[in-house]
């Protein structure tokens, strides 16, 4: 049976594994990274007119009395998980984005120059997605909910966790993730379990810690999805 490693924290982790059973494939859980919430004290601007959410982690950890406060406004979701994590979190008019926080960017921008807008997001986070609706004139209050951390393993947790077998396929979801993984797979206690390991990552930005290391096996998804990432493990290396 192909061996998948699954490198996203919990809870999606486990539903990753649940997915993949269902294929036919065998997951190996190994999160390299977890989230934790942030205490939150910021003051709502009073002219924010929507709400951006680019991760669905930002409304897990967001405390219920900002998303109470911040219910009723426009909810701009990045793509089809986070949308559905801001209705479950209360968010009553949630529009599902294309995947991508700069293709979200796009979308919204024109319809908010010169507007206010409040920002749920992470600690750790890429830039650019404030960077383009800055440009276009949008004002962002960006209130971090959440950071996201490293796991450490030692040689000796991580040959038990593989259970000392060569991992077939790794799904990788983020960069700080990524990076992780190209650290562990350089050791030398290691190195046999990724000799011929597929590494498939959400996004090119996600891919470009591994290139140096996996070279020609690191594949990119053909959009930033999960769905898009696990069909890469029907088609041939």
């Amino acid at each position: 049976m192909v061996r998948v490693l699954v490198t996203r924290p919990e809870p999606g982790a486990s539903r990753t594994a649940r997915r993949l059973e269902a294929l036919g494939f065998q997951p190996v859980l190994l999160p390299l990274t977890e989230t934790s919430a942030l205490p939150v004290e910021a003051t709502i601007g009073t002219d924010a007119i929507a709400i951006a959410v680019t991760s669905a982690n930002a409304v897990r950890h967001a405390p219920k009395t900002l998303v109470a406060t911040l219910a009723s406004l426009p909810c701009h979701a990045v793509g089809k998980r986070t949308a559905e994590a801001c209705r479950a979190a209360g968010f009553f008019a949630v529009t599902e984005g294309p995947g991508d926080a700069e293709a979200l960017a796009d979308a919204i921008a024109g319809g908010l120059a010169g507007k206010a807008i409040v920002y749920l997001c992470g600690r750790v986070r890429f830039p650019v997605f404030e960077q383009r609706l800055a440009t276009a004139g949008v004002h962002v209050q960006a209130i971090e909910t959440y950071d996201t951390t490293g796991v450490d393993y030692g040689d000796a947790d991580l040959v038990a966790r593989l259970s000392g077998q060569p991992i077939d396929a790794a799904l990788v979801y983020s960069a700080k993730a990524s990076l992780a993984l190209a650290s562990l797979i350089a050791r030398p206690a290691l190195r046999h379990l990724f000799e011929k390991t597929e590494f498939l990552a959400l996004s090119a930005r996600v891919a470009e810690p591994l290139d140096g290391v996996a070279g020609s096996r690191v594949r990119t998804a053909s959009k930033p999805e999960e769905e898009a990432l696990l069909a890469l493990l029907s088609l041939p290396g």
